[in-house]
């Protein structure tokens, strides 16, 4: 397996385990947008500190590309966060996986437009493979209760997830990954301060009975389901296309079925059995080099 391909699918299966910190996290009483705000800070600071510490020059960019760091950092990383966790309040959190999850439709058709990424047959193949695998997963059936505008706004999630790999695979051509990734995270911790409520947030950490804990706890969610995954996906989108990275990174929601039953006792569907299947289907078959066979045979 390619190094980039391993990337990429390490950083689903770390995003996959999102669940466990925030699941954990809620038990101090902290709200779904206050432990994405704090995830979200976390990282900058992380990154910035890493950066400064390890290579400081890669914390240089120019002026004239600063328009696109604040495209990757508010408009994906903070703009998705904030549809996908109003998302989640309004709706269940299946379905808001699964409209976070059209992400590598956005991806596929706006990289086809900006990065001029072919859209093959094997590629769209894989992409309805895999999303009906999420639709599986996730255990949706056919009453799901949500609103138009919990529609448009799950969207927008989707939307803005995509928005990373379309803005990534651009300034991944002038700076490093780190570089990418860690200014990405900088503008959107600077965007969630506007959004938290950091009073309440101090409070609830202070009435927690253990602040360095907590602290800590926050610091190691925002190493393994931000800083690790998004440096993994960074680097592997440096080599691979951004539709099929979109694609493959689909495993994130199988890990989190695997997760919920392996932690917290959750059933193993038949119809989830089939998901799983589907989602490693669509990976293999993104890979499979269909052209290269052909030449072999001629």
């Amino acid at each position: 397996m390619e190094i980039s391909i391993f990337c990429i699918l390490l950083a689903g299966v770390l995003w996959g385990t999102m669940g466990i910190f925030v699941r954990y996290l809620g038990t101090y009483g902290f709200d779904p947008l206050q432990i994405a705000c704090l995830r979200i800070m976390a990282a900058g600071v992380i990154f910035f500190l890493y950066l400064l510490i390890s290579d400081y020059k890669k914390l240089k960019v120019q002026k004239k590309d600063i328009p696109l760091f604040l495209g990757i950092g508010w408009g994906s990383i903070l703009f998705f966060t904030i549809c996908y966790f109003t998302t989640i309040q309004n709706t269940s959190l299946a379905i808001a996986a699964i409209l976070l999850y059209t992400s590598p439709v956005f991806v596929v058709l706006l990289s086809a437009v900006f990065l001029k990424e072919k859209i093959t047959g094997q590629k769209l193949l894989a992409l309805v493979i895999a999303f009906i695998g999420c639709i599986l997963v996730a255990g949706i059936g056919g009453t799901a209760n949500i609103t138009g505008s919990g529609f448009v706004i799950g969207l927008c999630s989707g939307l803005g997830y995509g928005l990373y790999s379309i803005f990534g695979s651009v300034l991944l051509k002038r700076y490093h990954p780190y570089t990418v990734s860690a200014y990405a995270f900088i503008f959107a911790g600077i965007g969630a301060l506007f959004l938290c409520n950091l009073k309440d947030t101090a409070e609830k950490t202070a009435d927690s009975g253990n602040v360095f804990f907590v602290i800590v706890f926050v610091l190691l969610t925002a190493v393994v389901t931000a800083v690790a995954p998004f440096l993994l996906y960074t680097v592997g989108l440096s080599k691979v296309e951004a539709g099929k990275a979109a694609i493959m990174a689909m495993i994130e929601p199988l890990v989190a079925c695997l997760t919920g039953i392996v932690l917290f006792d959750e059933a193993l569907t038949p119809q989830a059995v089939s998901g799983i299947i589907c989602i490693f289907l669509a990976i293999v078959l993104l890979n499979v080099k269909f052209d290269s066979r052909r030449k072999e045979r001629q």
